[in-house]
């Protein structure tokens, strides 16, 4: 079931990638590194941190998801683009669960909450982190206005506040990913920003 919940989260994560890689003018094979680096960045930096060999390196599937998210996207970007309200509501549901389980596994490895719930803000984010700086973007983690990494963050504190608790296994880890889920949402629909520094415009 968890690795189902991966790759659902990767498909909809290489989507956006894919899409990018269409706004950017990129030729497939931009688009296909672009989809891969998104959906499985995160996921490799927090492994290698860990020491152990990345689970995209395990399983066939990790790197298949987003090779078929790229040829989806190639020839039917305008009906993909349509349904990006849709996407978006799922790329919530990945941040939130790629945050509670990157937290998870860190915990798991022996690092301490903290150092745990920023390894599952980076599991969250990463890739999306890459994908911008390969296709010349500011980087979401650094120009957060949207409240992308903040749920990420909050998500990833829940599940190392839990854990440290005591409380573990899915209940543990499907509540911070819900949590940081209807964060992400709920700054989509009111518009909610982060602040900028005083005194500078928008």
């Amino acid at each position: 079931m968890t690795e189902l919940l991966d790759l659902v989260g990767i498909f909809v994560f290489a989507l956006t990638g894919a899409l990018m890689g269409v706004r950017k003018r990129l030729d497939v094979v931009g688009m296909g590194v672009l989809a891969e680096i998104t959906a499985l960045g995160g996921g490799v930096v927090r492994d290698l941190i860990l020491n152990v060999r990345p689970a995209a390196f395990q399983s066939l599937g990790y790197v298949l998801v987003p090779l078929v998210a790229t040829v989806i996207v190639f020839f039917w970007h305008p009906h993909v683009a349509r349904v990006m309200p849709v996407i978006l509501v799922l790329d919530a549901a990945g941040l939130g669960l790629f945050s509670a389980v990157g937290t998870q596994k860190a915990l798991e490895y022996g690092l301490s909450p903290l150092h745990a719930a920023l390894l599952g803000v980076m599991t969250g984010v990463g890739g999306g982190m890459l994908r911008d700086v390969l296709a010349g973007e500011i980087p979401t983690l650094l120009y957060d206005r949207q409240l992308y990494a903040v749920p990420a963050m909050l998500g990833s504190g829940a599940m190392a506040a839990l854990f440290s608790h005591g409380l573990h296994g899915w209940p543990a880890t499907l509540g911070a990913a819900v949590l940081a889920f209807g964060l992400r949402i709920a700054a989509m629909r009111r518009k909610w920003r982060a602040p900028l520094a005083r005194g500078t415009g928008e």
